[in-house]
């Protein structure tokens, strides 16, 4: 007994007992699924016969298709059936994603289901292999899934949710397509969806024709049949000739920067504006590259899907990126290819009789001053010792 403050204080209390739960009971006789796209690692361990306390462990890979999955439901219960300890709900674990989980539920072999980390190091194998484990010991909870009836319902009302979300968000985009076009008809009909509001908006469609010079039988007018601005056309043309520009990739850009370059008096305004210019960070004596910016998402966005396809060609753009990845890595080096996409973009914009001039891939080796390189490296062996004598290959 220790004595603290006024009377004596027991050094231990008295143990309780506390009963495990079923699922943290040590199961005989387990499986477990590794899950993936479309495969899914098995893992099944169980008693050996030969002696008492060793276990045995299997693993294979199963296809995630849904006759495979059946094929293996039947499998593990035809186990089951000659090992009384085995049964299908003790058949648990599994990393699960929605190519494997649906399936396994749907052919109602799988009793329970978890979500669990593996942890760090070699997958496939040693995580079903981990996850038996687990479930052996009892280690792992099992995930809350309603009978079939009760997955259906849920189905059901999800989707309802899903739909209704999707009317509400394509409502609210017609009405901002008609606010842009300076008609408020939200302010006269309640619901521009309701039948009033479809009847305005069917109006205003069947007058569009006329609008643009096609009247009711097809006969064209002044302005009918009129494609997009020459410029535009001319513009996309050009912008279509540089590696990993497509029309799609041309017209987003277009729409992003407009065919005027005059408001960007020179590439690196284009280029800052577009925030593909990474920004100098200086603490005191240090200075350090930082991020480039947020900038326009939708430019960016494209200029990034065009500098990773120009990475993949046999021209300037694809050297450039392969110069840059080997010292930078590969974030930076696409940064950098996107920078020179929209510098060439604006010198073709800038001037709409430049067309695009490819450079090649050996660029930059026909710029290397040889003379100059020579004179180095001859006075890094000087420097470590060596006397060098230069001999003209054939």
């Amino acid at each position: 007994m220790a004595m603290r403050g006024r009377g004596p204080v027991p050094l231990m209390m008295e143990p309780v007992e506390i009963q495990d739960e079923e699922h943290e009971q040590i199961l005989e006789r387990v499986a477990a699924i590794d899950v993936a796209k479309a495969t899914g690692m098995v893992a099944t361990r169980m008693p050996r016969d030969s002696g008492p306390g060793r276990r045995v462990t299997k693993v294979w890979e199963v296809p995630a298709t849904t006759n495979a999955i059946i094929e293996l439901g039947e499998h593990l219960a035809a186990a089951g059936s000659r090992r009384s300890l085995w049964s299908r709900r003790r058949i648990t674990g599994g990393r699960s994603t929605t190519c494997w989980k649906r399936p396994a539920w749907m052919c109602s072999w799988s009793g329970h289901r978890t979500s669990t980390r593996p942890p760090a190091g070699p997958k496939d194998k040693l995580d079903a292999v981990w996850l038996a484990k687990l479930t052996e010991r009892g280690m792992l909870r099992p995930s809350f899934v309603p009978p079939a009836q009760i997955r259906q319902l849920r189905d059901y009302t999800r989707l309802r949710v899903d739909l209704t979300r999707d009317r509400s968000r394509y409502a609210q985009r017609l009405e901002k397509l008609l606010e842009d076009a300076l008609i408020k008809l939200s302010t006269v009909a309640t619901d521009i969806m309701g039948v009033s509001g479809r009847a305005m908006i069917e109006a205003l469609i069947a007058a569009i024709p006329e609008a643009r010079g096609v009247d009711a039988g097809g006969a064209t007018g002044p302005g009918a049949g009129e494609g997009p601005d020459a410029a535009v056309r001319s513009a996309i043309g050009r912008l279509d000739q540089i590696p990993g520009i497509g029309r799609h990739g041309a017209q987003v850009i277009l729409a992003e920067t407009g065919l005027d370059m005059a408001r960007f008096p020179t590439a690196a305004h284009l280029v800052s504006w577009a925030k593909l210019s990474p920004r100098t960070v200086q603490s005191g004596a240090r200075s350090r590259s930082g991020k480039t910016g947020k900038g326009n998402p939708y430019l960016k966005g494209t200029l990034g899907e065009i500098a990773a396809a120009a990475a993949k060609t046999g021209t300037f753009l694809g050297e450039r990126y392969r110069r840059i990845v080997r010292r930078r890595g590969k974030l930076k080096a696409l940064v950098a290819v996107a920078r020179t996409i929209l510098v060439i973009i604006w010198h073709l914009l800038s001037n709409p009789a430049a067309t695009y001039q490819e450079l090649g891939v050996g660029y930059y080796a026909s710029r290397i001053d040889r003379d100059r390189k020579t004179r180095n490296h001859i006075r890094q062996l000087e420097a470590l010792g060596f006397t060098v004598t230069l001999t003209q290959a054939a």
